[in-house]
C-alpha cells in the first residue's frame, strides 16, 4: 500500500525577479515501511520536498496524498493534528528545547496531543530504556554529547508512534562512530515497519537504504526502484 502518493507537485519561490521552480511536476509513490534516501546537489529540491512531506510546506500545484487522504487541501490546524499523529522529525541540529531535560523534551509532543500524564510517564521511561537514555533522563541538551543528543531527538521523533520519520541529514553534526549508532538507530525503528525517508549529502548513508531518489533542479532525476524494475522487466 503507498503510504505516500504525490502527484503533479509544483514548489515556486519568488527570489526577487526571479521564479524558482524548487520542485517541477513531481510524481512519487512510497510504501508503507519503505527505507528511501532522498540525494541530490544543494538546490535540488530535497529539503523543498522533506518540508512538504512533513506538512511543514504547501506545494503550489498538485496533490499529496498520506495514508490516502488528500493532506494539500487541510486546513493549518488539521495538518498541524496530521503532523503530531503521523510524522516524526529528526534534524541534523536536534532541536531540542534548551531549558527542558531529556525526558520532558520527550515528552513533549505527547503534552501537546493531550495525553494523559500517566501514559506519558510510562511511554517517555520506556523510550529512555529503549534509547539508552535513562542514565541522562534529568539532563538538559547542553549537558548530553552530540549522540546522546540525537537519541532523544529520535525517541521524541517516534513517542507518538508514527508511520513515517522523516530525517534531515541526521548524521550532519555528529562523528563517524556516533552517525554510524543513530543510523543503527534508525534502521532498527525501519525493520519494524516504520517507513524511514532521509535526506543526506553521504553517499555512504544514501547507499545503506533500500531506495535511492536523485533530485536535481526540483525534478526526480533518479529513482533506483524504477531502475530495478525496468532492469527486472
Amino acid at each position: 500500500m503507498a503510504l505516500i502518493e504525490l502527484a503533479a507537485i509544483e514548489r515556486r519561490f519568488q527570489l526577487g525577479d526571479t521564479t524558482v521552480n524548487a520542485l517541477a511536476g513531481l510524481n512519487l509513490h512510497i510504501a508503507a515501511g519503505e527505507y528511501v534516501a532522498v540525494m541530490g546537489p544543494s538546490g535540488s529540491g530535497k529539503s523543498t520536498l522533506l518540508n512538504l512531506l512533513g506538512l511543514l510546506d504547501r506545494p503550489d500545484a498538485g496533490t499529496y496524498r498520506l495514508e490516502g487522504r488528500d493532506v494539500t487541501t487541510l486546513s493549518p490546524d488539521e495538518q498541524a493534528a496530521v503532523r503530531s499523529q503521523r510524522i516524526g522529525f529528526v534534524f541534523q541540529s536536534f532541536h531540542l528545547v534548551p531549558r527542558l531535560t531529556a525526558a520532558e523534551n520527550i515528552a513533549l509532543p505527547m503534552m501537546l496531543a493531550g495525553l494523559a500524564p500517566a501514559e506519558r510517564t510510562q511511554r517517555v521511561n520506556q523510550a529512555l530504556k529503549d534509547f539508552g537514555l535513562d542514565h541522562r533522563a534529568d539532563h538538559k541538551p547542553d549537558q548530553l554529547s552530540g549522540g546522546q543528543r540525537q537519541r532523544v531527538a529520535i525517541a521524541r521523533a517516534t513517542i507518538m508512534q508514527p508511520p513515517l520519520i522523516l530525517a534531515d541529514e541526521p548524521t550532519g553534526n555528529l562523528d563517524r562512530h556516533t552517525g554510524e549508532d543513530v543510523v543503527d538507530l534508525l534502521e532498527t525503528l525501519n525493520s519494524r515497519g516504520v517507513t524511514l525517508i532521509v535526506v543526506t549529502h553521504d553517499p555512504g548513508l544514501g547507499a545503506r537504504a533500500r531506495r535511492q531518489l536523485v533530485m536535481e533542479d526540483g525534478r526526480l532525476k533518479h529513482d533506483s526502484l524504477a531502475s530495478r524494475q525496468t532492469a527486472c522487466g
